[in-house]
């Protein structure tokens, strides 16, 4: 068996005393998991669970408590490590926060999506190439001489996407990145990262507080207390309702239907996580009984 890309043992981070004076305040306790290279992990929980302190931890924004992490075989909690093994994870680990304002640098789209291979040094004819592809790949190349602040908000993720992807990462952290858009710009970043994901093999972590957006993944991890409460398939997280119905989160509406359904003596066998999976299991269903 290969060795997970990412590989945490034991990790804690605790935030300094906060403004009531109560001390510090644990939010990963010993959490522990792997990640395998070419997956799509969702990540749930409530506010407060360490979801996006796990991703500031990946990426060496934040250096943990205690514990340590593994990416790509190499320990990137390493007190040893130098500010160009920093550099080398942070191409290897992208991310991608909630505003892309927050990462869009430049006053043309094609120029803002060269920032970062311009940095690293590498050729111009190269940039040129990987800037048209990435742009290509997010669906966003007729854009390339557009003013980024005229685009929508959907439109402004994909090119922060777009300038991570230029890095030519193994893996890309999603923060709540579609947690400012409207329902079509949340659509077109997940059909974005749905290509990224199963076209061109990168790792995605998505952390996302919309349930729909976490059935698309292959695998759900949601944290609880500063540690992982389930760890599964949409399908096995999503059947544990009352569970995640008591730690502040819901299940998509379909699956909840469907369990609805179920407890008033409807008999639905299968899977269902998708609006698509709901209604195909009703029908069929309906069918067998007719």
């Amino acid at each position: 068996m290969s060795n997970p890309f990412i590989k945490i043992e034991g990790l804690s981070y605790r935030y300094d005393e906060d403004s009531s004076g109560m001390g510090k305040h644990p939010v990963l306790n010993d959490l522990s998991m792997e990640i395998e290279e070419g997956s799509f992990v969702a990540v749930l929980g409530h506010n407060g669970s360490g979801k996006s302190t796990l991703a500031k931890l990946l990426n060496m924004i934040l250096t943990p408590t205690s514990g340590k992490i593994f990416v790509d075989g190499k320990e990137i909690t390493d007190e040893a490590m130098t500010d160009e093994d920093v550099l080398s994870l942070r191409k290897n680990m992208g991310m991608v926060f909630q505003n892309p304002d927050n990462q869009l640098v430049a006053t043309i789209v094609e120029d803002d999506v060269a920032f970062g291979p311009e940095n690293l040094g590498i050729p111009s004819d190269e940039i040129r190439a990987r800037v048209n592809s990435v742009l290509s790949d997010v669906g966003m190349l007729e854009y390339a001489t557009h003013e980024p602040h005229r685009l929508s908000g959907g439109q402004k993720q994909r090119i922060a996407i777009a300038g991570v992807l230029a890095m030519l990462p193994k893996c890309i952290v999603f923060d709540e990145s579609t947690a400012m858009l409207d329902p079509i710009g949340r659509k077109e970043v997940m059909d974005a990262i749905l290509r990224l994901n199963r076209e061109k093999g990168i790792t995605v972590i998505m952390i996302t507080h919309y349930m729909e957006e976490a059935a698309l993944a292959d695998r759900i991890l949601v944290l609880h207390d500063g540690n992982v409460l389930l760890d599964g398939t949409p399908s096995e997280v999503f059947e544990q309702e009352p569970l995640l119905k008591s730690c502040g989160l819901n299940v998509p509406q379909c699956t909840s239907l469907i369990h609805q359904l179920r407890d008033a003596g409807m008999s639905l066998d299968g899977d269902c996580v998708s609006i698509e999976q709901c209604a195909e299991l009703i029908l069929q269903t309906l069918n067998k009984e007719r």
